[in-house]
This record gives C-alpha cells, structure tokens and sequence, in this order.
C-alpha cells in the first residue's frame, strides 16, 4: 500500500472519522481554542490509558509465555532454564529495534524529551505499537527494567499522532505529547498528580498555564482508565503504621544523601555498560543477547531480580525482608542487572529499578537505624518508602514528581516532611555531584544539552568556525595610533587585531583604547596602547562558549586562534556573528522539523 492510499485508508476508518470530527468542532463552533485543546487532552489520556491497560496485558502474556511454557519446553534443564530465558528474549527484540525503530531501544522517557525539544514533538506513529511489544517481551522474558519509561513512551506517541493528524502547531503537538506521558504514568502507577508533575518536570521542563490544564486532564482521564482496570488501590501495600515522628528527620536527611549516592552510581553504570557493549565487536542487534545472559545467571540465584520487581519491593515495604546483608547484596545485583539490560540494548524503564534500589536502601539504612538508635525507629516501610522517592528524584532529577509520587504512594500527609526532606537533599546532592540525569546523559552524549535551556541548545549545535569572521582587517605594531583612530572613523569598526609581518597575533586595540590615550596618545605606536592580555577562542569551541568569552571581559569581539598555535589567527568573533549563529539556528531547527514531518508522511 503506498502513502496516498494508506493515508485514505486511515481517513477512511474510525481513527480517521474521530480526527475529522474533531477537526469541524474546532473549525466550525465557537469553542475555545483552550477548551479544544483540553478535550485533546482527555483525549489522550484515555488513549494512554488505555495504553497503559493494553501493555500490562501484554507483559502479563510474554511473562506466561517464557516463565510457562519456556520451563514446560526447557524442562530438560532442570532450574537452569531460566538462565537463557532472558537471552531468547533478547534475541527477539534485538533485530527488532535495531531494523524496525531504533528509537525504542532504552528507557523511552529521553526519547520522548528529544522529540519535544528537536522536532516539536513529533514522533513516528509506529513507536507507540513497536515499543509496546518490544518492552513487553524484554520485561516478560526477564529484563531487568521497569514498565513506566515504556508507557511513556507509548503514550508520547499516540499523542503526539493526534496532533500531527490534526496538523497543530508545535506547542500544541509538545502539550500533547506531555498529555501522554502523564496519562501513562498516571494509569500505569494510579498516581494521577505524580503523572502530571511528570510530564510538566521532565517532559516539558517548564510550567505554562497553556499545558497546565491538558495535562492535568489527561492524567486524570487516565488514571480513571487505570481504576477501572486494576482497582482503586495504591501500587504498593504499605504497613498501617507507616508514619515517622520529628526526631527521625536527621535520619530521613541521611538517607537523602545516600540516595543521592545510589542514584549517581546508577547513572554510571548504566552508561558505563552502554560503552561496554558496544565495544564488543559483534552486531548491534545481538549485543541485548549478551546482556540476557548476564541477567539470566543473576536471576538465577534471585529470581526477584527477574522484570519490575514489584514483589521484592513490597515484601520491603512490608518489613518481610529484614536482612541487611541481602537486602546490600540485591541492591547491588539489582544494579548489574538493570545496567546489563539498558546498555546491552534492552528496551524498558528506569523508574521501577530505581523503586527497587530506594526500597533495598530504605529498608537497610531503617535496620541500621534500629540497631544504632533502639526504639527510635517507627516503621522499616516508612524509610523503604522515602529511599524509593529519593533514589528516583536524583535519577530523573524530578524532586517534586518523586514527593508526589511518595505522597500518593502511601495517601498520608504525615509523610510529607520526610519526603520533603530526603528529596530535597538528594535533588541538591545528585546535581552537586553530578549534573546529568539518566534522561539527560543520553541526550547529552548524543550533543542535545537538554540542561542548557532552548537558546544555550541551539547555540550549542553551531561552531566558532561557521560562524566567525575570516575577512580581518589588521594593524601592525609599530602602526601610529593616531592612523587606527582615522581607520576606526573610515570603517565603522571598533576594533582590530594586532598581527606583525610575519603573522603573529599580539593583541587587539579597540576605540576605547585610543580614546584611552588621548591627543598625547596618538603618535605612540600600536602596540604600547593594545590590549595584550587577550580572551581567546578556538575554531572547535560553540557559539555558546563564545557568547561566555564575550561577556567575561564585555568586549565586542575576541580573536579565533589555532589550539596548537596561539599566535596563529583564523578569524575574530563579534556579537553580530552571534546573533546570525542563532538565526542560523533556529533556521536548522525548522529544517529539521520540515525533515521529520517529510520522513512521517513517507513512514
């Protein structure tokens, strides 16, 4: 079927009646552009919803298949078979991703955050469907992921597909996507506020009024889809007495910087196997094979570690596990596991993980506690708790989706302060120690600096040598000064470098140099009055770093050099080629935008 008549065919079928009449009640009525855009968002998230309900289905299905049938056809293996259980799974999603749709390789949430920051949010409509099954075979063969990043995913793309069939603009199609992610995490958790600070905090990384309201609809409507599916019940057990007293804060404090600890060690090895792999020189699409191995033999000996681990983590909770010597030990196995699916190419979340690292973390710090302090402690789950919420804000740097997150977990505001507290100081540890975020790191290895801001980003995209000027006029040392002041009145410039007969830079003279001089001034040479003292730039470096060293001394231009020869000029820098560097920019950014609709259209 070619495009013409795939897109017929869309049109055609009842997701193409719904668009169209969602297109005539947004044309045709008088409703408001707000009050349409806030239909798109429940919209959405009973989409996500939906999304949500379907996915667990599906890791529900894959899980039975390997778990069930593959120990009634591994039999002969005897528990042995569970080893290659991960690997089979592995060996299924690799080619997958890599031929199909590379971009649901990993957790998905950073994929989601390329997309709203590079391309307006848009996405190809085939990653909600490949993502799906993908994560649902690597999380139900045994992959050490969570379900949360796969679902945001999911939900970014169906949202993202309404608003491009609906030809919005990029801020609309961006508030959608948020939409999605909200409602998956809403339906998936039943945390609809958490959702919501989700896709505000990490997603969209601002707070508009604009997406505010959509997003927040979207992930109630969701979370409305989650409760008809799975009940209204927390997505954890907790002990009734899971309260703390004042005198804990310090403790709760402590286990704040530990989390952050944790969260950074886990942003490292995570990364660090990433390079791992990929140095192993076998094929892209075998190397999840590998990383299903190790995992395979990990669950051998704790078969916990198998998937989300929502089990080990409300046995924690609960006070059953209460050795702190395996609850270090699954910690760190949990770790190697997670790292090992992730960076061999495993397809799934960090969310759960990072619960799963906070609760082996909480509870082993409150059975230390115990020992340390008798009588102080008041429940074991109260600390599992909050070490979940911490170890997950210094992960995704999003401390006020972890507090949420926390507060909805157990719906008692008696925990506040210590979630306050512990989150706090882990967000503040996590970006002292470590600026990126798992989110952020993959971003920022591929060059897309999410922490920057829009402008910083887009500065970053272009170097000095695009963008400097390499017709320079010059003036020799020995040069009168009173000659630059005639030249400085003949060019409208302000400044110019000081190059010898040979070449060599020696330093820049500007207007306020000589104005500096004065009349007495003028018949001395160029060289007594310049400025030798120079901020230099290097042709590699980005405008962004060249716009720094034009505010560190408030100077109008600074000589482009060679790293391997100062003395060498290549070129000058001013603020009129900074601002045509934006410019330049922004026009890429569009291209782009223009690039990824084309490539959809054909998708």
């Amino acid at each position: 079927m070619n495009d013409e008549s795939a897109t017929k065919s869309l049109h055609n079928g009842l997701t193409g009646r719904i668009v169209a009449a969602i297109e005539a009640l947004w044309l045709r009525s008088r409703i408001s552009e707000p009050s349409v855009l806030l239909l798109l968002g429940v919209l959405v998230g009973l989409a996500a919803g939906g999304g949500a309900v379907a996915f667990r289905w599906m890791i529900a299905q894959a899980t039975q298949t390997f778990f069930g049938y593959g120990a009634y056809v591994l039999g002969f293996m005897g528990r042995y078979y569970t080893v290659v259980l991960p690997a089979i799974g592995a060996a299924i999603i690799g080619p997958l991703i890599h031929f199909v749709a590379p971009e649901v390789r990993g957790p998905g949430v950073s994929e989601a955050i390329d997309a709203v920051v590079r391309y307006g949010g848009r996405i190809r409509p085939r990653v909600a469907v490949m993502k799906s099954l993908a994560s649902s075979i690597c999380i139900g063969s045994g992959g050490s992921v969570g379900r949360e990043g796969p679902i945001t995913q999911i939900g970014a793309a169906l949202g993202s597909t309404l608003g491009q069939h609906l030809r919005l603009s990029d801020n609309r199609i961006r508030t959608l996507v948020a939409c999605g992610t909200a409602g998956g995490i809403a339906a998936t958790f039943n945390v609809p506020i958490a959702g919501a600070f989700f896709a505000l905090e990490i997603i969209l990384a601002q707070w508009t009024a604009q997406a505010f309201a959509p997003v927040v609809a979207a992930s109630v409507a969701a979370s409305v889809m989650g409760r008809l599916a799975f009940g209204d019940v927390p997505s954890f057990a907790l002990p009734e007495n899971t309260t703390a007293t004042f005198a804990e804060l310090p403790l709760f404090a402590l286990l704040g910087l530990m989390a952050a600890l944790v969260g950074i060690l886990f942003i490292v090895l995570v990364y660090w196997a990433e390079d791992r792999f990929e140095s192993i020189p076998i094929p892209p699409y075998l190397l999840p094979i590998s990383g299903g191995l190790i995992v395979g033999v990990i669950g051998l000996y704790h078969r916990e570690l198998y998937g989300v681990g929502y089990g080990l983590i409300e046995s924690i909770l609960q006070g059953v596990q209460s050795n702190i010597t395996i609850l270090l030990v699954l910690l760190g196995l949990k770790l190697l596991a997670t790292s090992a699916t992730l960076g061999s190419g495993g397809s799934g979340g960090i969310f759960s993980p990072s619960l799963f690292l906070g609760a082996a973390l909480g509870g082993a710090m409150a059975l230390v506690f115990q020992r340390a302090f008798p009588g102080l402690i008041s429940s074991e789950g109260a600390y599992a708790m909050v070490g979940m919420a911490a170890v997950f804000a210094a992960t995704s740097h999003a401390p006020i989706c972890a507090v949420m997150f926390g507060f909805e977990l157990t719906r008692d505001y008696r925990m506040i302060l210590p979630l306050m507290l512990a989150c706090g100081i882990s967000i503040v540890v996590a970006k002292g120690l470590y600026r990126f975020s798992m989110y952020n790191l993959k971003l920022h290895r591929r060059g897309v600096h999410v922490e920057l801001g829009q402008d910083a980003r887009l500065l970053n995209e272009i170097t000095i040598a695009e963008a400097m000027t390499t017709n320079i006029i010059s003036v020799k040392p020995h040069t009168p000064v009173r000659e630059v002041a005639k030249l400085c009145e003949t060019t409208k410039h302000h400044g110019f470098p000081v190059v010898d007969e040979e070449g060599k830079l020696h330093g820049c003279i500007t207007i306020g140099d000589v104005q500096q001089a004065g009349p007495a001034g003028l018949d001395k040479q160029v060289h007594e009055v310049a400025t030798h003292d120079l901020v230099i730039a290097f042709p590699d470096e980005s405008i962004n770093d060249g716009m720094r060293k034009l505010g560190l001394r408030d100077v109008g231009r600074i000589p482009v050099v060679a790293r391997e020869d100062h003395s060498r000029l290549l070129g000058l820098l001013t603020r009129k080629n900074v601002i045509a560097a934006y410019n330049q920019a922004l026009m890429r950014q569009h291209t782009r935008l223009e690039d990824t609709q084309t490539e959809e259209h054909f998708d």
